[in-house]
């Protein structure tokens, strides 16, 4: 029997975890990559058709490279822990020779239109328009794995600031922007307070005469160097945390936080302090805003309201003068026009069974994957999409009926419009952890821990106490891992290595030990936590 012919949509982070899951279900993918390299978004280049995914030259990740990886292939130790574009490049291009992915994509390739084939109804299959140096030809594909990304589409609400046509400085959407020299000694309006907008404004202010950071609502700052110099995400993205969550109020877990965050820096003293809780928003991360504004070379501002000539009056009726530059760092919109309305998007919403499959397909042959916005990175949560998706493409997991599908969609939608701020930007997020398991149940490889505890009692301390790192869903079911084990027990190894590039006298103690020696209390109270988890699951299916 012929192998299922699977296209893929993108070579980036998305796509090429998708390849190598085609490969483990024994399908023949073909991947179709519009640059003439692998890494998408990452993929640095200072001149950027329209269309494609941007990046500036100094972007560093904002997770770190033990949650953010390939779950069965670690990244280096000597990297480090928060990776500069180059280096996540690097690691993909070391992914993608391992698993031998490159043979399966077509460079410089466009994807023009994906539609049902005559008989789609019958075999689900796929006619596939793609076009490579100005001529196209007609593919036949069993399944479809769109991987394209939600950065590609600047959203720039103009209509939002008055006067902004009568501006006779320069401004632009944040996806242009590249570096800092050509800014020197300009007065700088940077509009938007998420990731790229911080990073921007921070770095703008070490050439730029002022820059002013505006703000509409605020925001939490989180802080890639968390409690004693640990990888932020690695100390808060664990099993134990995510249980407390579950058993606590969602006040008191937000109450919890914003005091943490507060005691580094008082934001409502820094002009950052938001309306909404820590958990209604998407958080940014900047380790180097608060040493800016403290300096001011980072002026906090709130909205514009309008624009003239030559300044920009704010909500509260103060006036900048002499603007040179305005950036707008206000996101993305995403859309997909080569599936020709099969996923139709009305203001960043998509209605999509676990924000991956159409629900009114006669096939479950197309899948979305990626279309997420976690704290964290879009990659292990990516990577956990495709395999599950590749074997509902098999028939080894079933979609549940579309009155099923339609309910689960409209209740995800319920329950992000009741925690979080209504903007466009709201639409997509997922809880990390969560999310995986969440997936990862329907794919059989979430990993269970009562088992776990009974059978390998070291392992689980590390599981559940531990960073929740993706190696975890290589321990058992489809795809299962030999390396996970390993990978998981020495992934602080991995976490501390590139920071010793000295040796002190306290070396010898052991530093990869602080993670260990905070575990002795946890783990005096590992079984009391383990039985309360599960007795809770258990109470809640009876439920």
């Amino acid at each position: 029997m012929a192998k299922k012919r699977i296209a893929v949509i993108g070579a980036g982070i998305s796509g090429l975890g998708a390849i190598k899951c085609c490969l483990e279900e024994d399908l023949e993918p073909t991947c179709f990559e519009r640059n003439d390299d692998i890494g998408g978004l990452w993929k640095f280049q200072r001149n950027t058709s329209e269309k494609m995914p941007s990046i500036y030259k100094s972007v560093t990740i904002n997770t770190s490279k033990e949650m953010m990886c390939f779950s069965d292939f670690p990244i280096p130790d000597h990297f480090p822990n928060y990776m500069h574009n180059s280096k996540v490049m690097d690691y993909f291009k070391m992914y993608a020779k391992h698993f031998d992915l490159l043979s399966y994509i077509r460079f410089k390739t466009e994807v023009r239109s994906v539609r049902k084939h005559p008989d789609f109804s019958f075999s689900g299959q796929w006619d596939v328009i793609v076009e490579s140096d100005g001529k196209q030809e007609t593919l036949v594909f069993d399944g479809i794995l769109v991987c394209s990304g939600h950065h590609t589409d600047p959203y720039l609400p103009l209509q939002s600031f008055p006067g902004i046509e009568k501006f006779k400085g320069y401004y632009f959407h944040s996806r242009e922007y590249k570096s800092p020299e050509e800014f020197s000694e300009k007065r700088i309006i940077v509009v938007g307070i998420g990731n790229s907008g911080v990073d921007i404004a921070v770095e703008l202010s070490h050439v730029a005469k002022q820059v002013f950071l505006s703000t509409r609502r605020g925001s939490w700052i989180l802080h890639r160097v968390w409690d004693n110099g640990y990888p932020m995400d690695s100390l808060l993205f664990t099993r134990f945390n995510t249980f407390l969550k579950k058993i606590i109020t969602t006040a008191s877990t937000n109450n919890h936080l914003e005091k943490i965050l507060n005691s580094r820096f008082n934001h409502a003293l820094y002009g950052l302090q938001p309306q909404h809780r820590f958990l209604s928003q998407h958080p940014t991360v900047s380790d180097d805003l608060p040493n800016h504004i403290i300096s001011g070379k980072v002026q906090v501002k709130p909205n514009v309201t309008e624009f003239t000539e030559t300044d920009a009056i704010f909500d509260d009726g103060t006036v900048e003068e002499n603007i040179d530059v305005v950036i707008f760092a206000t996101g993305y919109s995403f859309s997909f026009p080569f599936l020709d309305d099969l996923v139709k998007v009305s203001n960043n919403e998509v209605s999509l069974y676990k924000l991956m499959f159409p629900p009114d397909l006669e096939k479950p042959t197309l899948a979305i994957i990626g279309l997420i916005q976690p704290l964290g990175i879009v990659l292990p949560i990516a990577e956990l999409q495709s395999r599950w998706a590749v074997r509902v493409f098999k028939g080894l997991s079933n979609l549940p009926s579309m009155k099923t599908m339609m309910a689960d969609i409209a209740q995800r939608k319920r329950d992000m419009e009741k925690r979080y701020v209504k903007t466009p930007r709201h639409t997509i997020q997922v809880d990390h952890i969560e999310y995986m398991d969440e997936i990862a149940a329907l794919v059989g490889v979430k990993p269970n821990l009562l088992l776990l505890f009974l059978s390998d009692p070291k392992l689980a301390m590390e599981v559940f106490f531990g960073p929740c790192t993706p190696y975890q869903y290589r321990l058992q079911g489809p795809g299962k891992w030999d390396g996970a084990r390993r990978a998981i027990l020495t992934q602080r190894e991995r976490i501390i290595k590139p920071l010793k590039t000295r040796v002190t006298s306290e070396d010898c103690q052991s530093s990869s030990q602080h993670f260990s020696r905070k575990l002795v209390p946890l783990g005096l109270a590992f079984l009391a936590a383990a039985l309360t988890y599960f007795r809770y699951i258990h109470q809640h299916k009876q439920k």
